[in-house]
């Protein structure tokens, strides 16, 4: 079973940059598709963004593309969501996620992660 612990949130202003991190620990012997959700206070969980295992497919939200960047780094089981370009209402507790993979296909379900991280916090102030 793998462990998820994100870093890298915090408080910007509208128009600036935030880099988030995830790493994983444990069971990283299979291969794990993995995907940024958010969620706003009284909202629902929404799907950001999202990699295949090998890194070479990623997809997007309408909302958040040309301004976020996904990519990451299995020699160091991390992946990593680099964020320009924020507005306010990118404002969100932002959760890293993982399922084992098993055809070549990027997910944006909640349901079809089975490993979530405790999430940080993104703030950005207009």
């Amino acid at each position: 079973q793998v462990q998820l612990v994100e870093s890298g949130g915090g408080l910007v202003q509208a128009g600036g940059s935030l880099r988030l991190s995830c790493t994983a620990s444990g069971g990283t012997s299979s291969r794990y598709a993995m995907g940024w959700f958010r969620q706003a206070p009284g909202k629902e969980r929404e799907f950001v963004s999202g990699i295949n295992w090998s890194g070479g497919m990623t997809r997007y939200a309408d909302s958040v593309k040309g301004r976020f960047t996904l990519s990451r780094d299995n020699a160091k089981n991390a992946l990593y969501l680099q964020m320009n370009s924020l507005k306010p209402e990118d404002t969100a507790a932002y959760y890293c996620a993982a399922r084992i993979q098993k055809i070549d296909i990027v997910r944006i379900a909640t349901t079809e992660y089975a490993y979530w991280g405790q999430g940080t916090q993104v703030t950005v102030s207009s």
